[in-house]
């Protein structure tokens, strides 16, 4: 082979690898635009996963809020309670005081310093949440506590007399009535017989 040849022949060689080169650059820059598709179409659907990931933990965040306030105001609802049915007894108390100074001689400003005291101390308690449970009428073991029972020509179950009175706080029973109930009259009964 001449040196001819040779030249030629390298650069027909040149030539071959330079198409080559062009068609593997082709080759790199189609490779990206057909990805591109495939990714463009992974991304709404990605970000839709990401949106509803978010709604989601937003609305457990607010579930978890609304939950942790319920709690609160449960627990501060009992604690009132308890803390209400420790001065229970000392409206009793006053109670018995003021009937006990009613009934003797006592200096009449004093006993209308007791019920004023008792009084703004009822009040105060009925101002968050404290009532005084009803004894009229017929017994009901979710609100009274029998104390004792008498023969009554009244009908059985009845409420004749209350020992103690029952309080509740917003609907939570705090302490039940001790209340005397009527029974059936045995006298009553024998003379039906």
């Amino acid at each position: 082979m001449t040196q001819e040849d040779q030249l030629e022949k390298n650069q027909e060689d040149k030539k071959d690898s330079e198409k080559v080169a062009k068609q593997s650059e082709s080759n790199k820059t189609k490779q990206p635009k057909e990805a591109i598709p495939s990714q463009e179409a992974k991304v709404p659907s990605e970000l839709d996963e990401t949106k509803d990931r978010l709604l989601r933990l937003a609305a457990e965040f607010d579930n978890y809020k609304k939950r942790v306030s319920k709690e609160n105001e449960e627990l501060k609802s009992i604690s009132k309670a308890e803390l209400i049915k420790k001065i229970i007894p000392v409206l009793d108390e006053f109670e018995l005081a003021i009937d006990a100074m009613s009934d003797s001689k006592n200096d009449e400003h004093m006993v209308k310093g007791m019920e004023l005291i008792y009084s703004n101390l009822s009040s105060a308690l009925k101002n968050e949440g404290l009532s005084v449970i009803e004894t009229e009428g017929v017994y009901d073991p979710y609100r009274h506590e029998i104390i004792m029972t008498k023969e009554s020509e009244k009908k059985p179950g009845t409420i004749l007399d209350v020992v103690r009175k029952g309080y509740q706080f917003n609907g939570l029973l705090v302490r039940p009535a001790s209340v005397i109930v009527a029974k059936e009259d045995t006298k009553k009964q024998q003379t039906s017989e």
